[in-house]
This record gives structure tokens, C-alpha cells and sequence, in this order.
């Protein structure tokens, strides 16, 4: 049998279109693989097969009677568990929505289906999308494909793990705290973080009918930065009501070449240290940039501060995680809040304050925040790109542990888990898009990535970057055991 499973989605399709493969086979194939290898990986936890089978006839129907159905006419993929998918249940992990049922797909399963791809399943989750690993009691937890006693990441694990996997063309997932990214860094594949507000959130939701919270934002995750352009172009665009007044045009990736771009490298910060792994392939890849012809600064950074910037997005972030409390919720955070003490900045303390922070507090706090989308604006007036870590690590081993008693080993030294939000929160608070891309292995054997964060609305030129990146360095390798 002819070997798919690592073909980038735009090139299934291309196949498709050529008459060298058809959807009905490559459906099968793909099926066969998650049947026969996801056993260990648990990455597909809730299967369509039949609906799979059913939409792959359909569009070779439509192929040979010379109507295609869009770009990824009959291209098999996958979806993270939070999205809305006709007949599926939509848990988030959580134990009290396991009858979650919808009839109706959401909005990006909607544009999905439309671009001609159907869907395979849908990929695990940690409890309520919030956390650094893919677990849950309903569906189990997720392994790395690359070692299963490590994490995949979270909260999109399931999705980076079912692409390095080989499981999937395609993937989808979602971003407020590196969701999309740590998966992609973990795993070796690419993950985009748009622009807020690019791609809507609708039918990314527990309930119907939300609205769309602050910092979250949908994207997808590739085994190459065309498939990430490609899903990308498919997903963005206003939602259903905002469509009615406005359409979206983002600028297009102009860089033809690496020695185009001025790119600032940002290899570890006292905030947040990273392995020396991680930092020194980060201080590689800017070097390479140099040789490249491209225009590299290590020193460079954005006008504010880094501890007060991390401040804010921690603030804002827990504001908005909270944000489903009932009132019993806020009333005990309330209690907790009135007993802290005024210089208690540990993490529980900072939740514990977000959870509780009155309108007005909350406009200060995004009046600040507009303040370091400024210091980022001017600093992308000058600068195209800036390199830095998505996580201070390679994957760690499963650690099911309360929040509590968790730390990361980095080089030795036991830091906080959540800690690394750090890198995560640079561009999630000020609205930027940032790509991650693969790098290569570690030492330990294990993937490296890092992350390309650009100017507002700069979505293509980060992936454009990332493309050009692996002309040169190469891009995604699969595991060893799932070739």
C-alpha cells in the first residue's frame, strides 16, 4: 500500500484531483492506521468512521463527474473535542456534559466540510481545555507518539499527537495559553496562533449561543506551513453575524527569502528559563538566519516591562477562565480573595483575585494591556519576526498530579508548572499571531519547537517565515515507530 499517512494535506488533495488516489482509499487508509496504532497514543477518542466513509463516496462521486468540491475535496482529517460536530458529543473533558450531543456542525466544521474535507473523529482534551496535558475521565489520556509516556501537550495534545501520528492530513484546535502551540512544539508539527478575532469562535463552545471570550482564538495545526496557509484561509473570516458588514482581508506573505526579513532571536528570559536545549537551538536558528542573509538581533526587545506584561496576561487570563463561576464559585473566591494577604503573588493568589475583579478593575487592567499592544506595534515598525521558545522543555512524562504539586525540571532545577504561560502569553495577550515550527530533536530524541510571533494581522508572513525556515533546515519528521 502506497504510504499517505505524512503527505501534507495540499498534496492528498493534489493527488485526489489527479485521479492517483481516492478519497474512498485514502479514507480507509487512514482509518486502518488509527485502528491499528492509536491503541498506545489514545489520540482519536471520538470516531466517525461511517460518516467518514459515507463523505469520501460523495466526493468521488462528484470527482468523476469532473466538480470539485473545494481544496481539500476529499481530504480526510480530524478536529479537536471542543468543536461542535454533528453527532458527536462536546465535552471539554468534563464529566457533566458527556451527553452533550449536537445535531448541527459548528462554524469552522461548516467551512471545513465546504473547502471539501470530512472528518475522521475528533481529538482528546484536558479537563476544560486547561492544561499542559491531554487528559480527562472520560476519555483517558493521550500519549506522545514520539515517547507515550510523555505528555503530547494540551490543551490541542490529542491534535498535534494524531498528525505526528500519522492519523490525520489536517487539524484544528484552539489557543489561550499555548493550547495549540505546546502541542505543536511537543510533537514536531506546526501550530498557528492567529491574529484575536481573525478566525470566529463560533461552534468552539460547550453551549450554544456564548460569547467569545477574551484572548481564546481557533487555529489550525499541520505537518507543514502550506497546510497551515491553506487551513488557515479556509478557517478566518467573520462570524455569522458580523459577515453581514464586513469581510477580511489579511496581507499576504510578500518575503521571497530568509534575507529579507529582521528578525529578532528572544532565546530564554529570568521570568521564565528554558533548558539549555531549547535556548541554544533557538540562538542556532537565529545564527542560521544571520547566514541566511537576514538581518538578526539578540538584544532587541519591545518597550514595557516583562514582569509587568506577564502580570497583565495572568490577570486577564484567569479573568476569563473564570468566568463561568455560578455565584456560589464567586462567592467562595470572594471569601478567599478578602482573606489574602496584599503582597501574595503566588499563582492561586493571582486566580483567586481575577476570578473576583470588579468591571472597573478589569478596564484598567485591558487599558494596560492596549499600552503593550502599542510598545508591540512600534516595536513591529521596525522588526518582522521574533524567535523564542514555546516551552522551556521537550515532552515530559505524564504528571496527573493536583496542579498543586506539579514543577518542571529544567536542567536540573524544579520550577513552576505554569510557569512557562510566560512564553505563551507574549502574543496571546497583545492579540499577535504566532507559528510554531519544528526545529529538529533534542538529545533526548525528542522534537523541539519554536515560535515565530509577528506583527497584528501579519498571519501569513509568520507562516511564510516558518515556510522559508524549512526550505532551509527542513521541516516536520515523523516518529520512528509510526512510519
Amino acid at each position: 500500500m502506497t504510504d499517505w499517512a505524512f503527505l501534507s494535506a495540499t498534496d492528498l488533495a493534489a493527488q485526489i484531483k489527479r485521479g492517483t488516489i481516492t478519497s474512498v482509499a485514502l479514507t480507509d487508509y487512514f482509518i486502518d492506521r488509527i485502528e491499528r496504532l492509536d491503541g498506545d497514543i489514545n489520540a482519536v477518542v471520538v470516531r466517525t468512521f461511517e460518516a467518514a466513509r459515507a463523505a469520501a463516496v460523495i466526493a468521488d462521486a462528484a470527482a468523476a463527474e469532473g466538480r470539485w468540491l473545494g481544496p481539500l475535496h476529499g481530504v480526510p482529517m480530524t478536529i479537536k473535542e471542543s468543536y461542535v460536530l454533528a453527532g458527536t458529543v462536546t465535552t471539554w473533558g468534563l464529566e457533566r456534559f458527556r451527553l452533550n450531543q449536537s445535531k448541527h456542525d459548528g462554524l469552522i466544521v461548516q467551512r471545513f466540510k465546504a473547502a471539501g474535507a470530512h472528518f475522521l473523529g475528533k481529538t482528546n482534551v484536558p479537563v476544560d481545555l486547561a492544561d499542559f496535558q491531554s487528559y480527562n475521565p472520560i476519555y483517558g489520556a493521550t500519549g506522545n507518539p514520539w515517547d507515550v509516556t510523555r505528555t503530547p501537550g494540551g490543551s490541542s495534545g490529542g491534535s498535534a499527537a494524531a498528525l505526528a501520528a500519522g492519523f490525520s492530513a489536517l487539524e484544528a484546535g484552539s489557543d489561550i495559553g499555548g493550547s495549540i502551540r505546546n502541542p505543536a512544539h511537543f510533537c514536531g508539527v506546526y501550530g498557528h496562533k492567529p491574529t484575536y478575532g481573525v478566525v470566529p469562535m463560533q461552534g468552539h463552545e460547550l453551549l450554544s449561543g456564548l460569547p467569545e471570550g477574551d484572548l481564546s482564538v481557533c487555529g489550525p495545526l499541520a505537518r507543514s506551513a502550506g497546510d497551515l496557509s491553506l487551513a488557515l484561509s479556509i478557517m478566518a473570516g467573520p462570524g455569522q453575524r458580523l459577515g453581514k458588514g464586513w469581510q477580511l482581508a489579511l496581507k499576504p506573505a510578500v518575503k521571497q527569502a530568509l534575507s529579507d526579513f529582521k528578525v529578532v532571536v528572544w532565546a530564554t528570559d529570568d521570568l521564565a528559563p528554558v533548558s539549555s536545549a531549547v535556548s541554544s537551538r533557538a540562538l542556532a536558528i537565529g545564527a542560521e538566519l544571520a547566514a541566511a542573509g537576514a538581518e538578526v538581533s539578540f538584544t532587541a526587545r519591545p518597550d514595557f516591562d516583562p514582569a509587568k506584561a506577564h502580570e497583565n496576561y495572568q490577570t486577564l487570563l484567569n479573568s476569563a477562565m473564570t468566568a463561568g463561576l455560578d455565584a456560589e464559585g464567586v462567592a467562595r473566591m470572594q471569601r478567599r480573595a478578602d482573606n489574602l494577604a496584599d503582597g501574595d503573588q503566588s499563582r492561586e493568589a493571582l486566580i483567586t483575585r481575577a476570578a473576583v475583579l470588579s468591571h472597573r478593575d478589569w478596564i484598567r487592567a485591558n487599558g494596560q494591556r492596549e499600552k503593550i499592544r502599542i510598545a508591540w506595534d512600534d516595536f513591529f515598525d521596525t522588526w518582522d519576526i521574533v524567535v523564542c521558545p514555546q516551552m522551556a522543555t521537550t515532552a515530559f512524562v505524564h504528571d496527573h498530579q493536583p496542579f498543586g504539586q506539579r514543577t518542571l525540571a529544567i536542567d536540573g532545577v524544579e520550577r513552576g508548572y505554569f510557569e512557562q504561560l510566560f512564553w505563551a502569553g507574549l502574543a496571546v495577550n497583545a492579540y499577535l499571531p504566532s507559528t510554531v515550527f519544528p526545529t529538529g530533536l533534542a538529545d533526548d530524541g525528542l522534537p523541539i519547537g519554536l515560535q515565530a510571533i509577528g506583527g497584528p494581522f501579519c498571519d501569513y508572513e509568520t507562516i511564510g517565515f516558518t515556510a522559508l525556515l524549512a526550505e532551509r533546515l527542513g521541516g516536520f519528521q515523523a516518529p520512528s515507530h509510526y512510519r
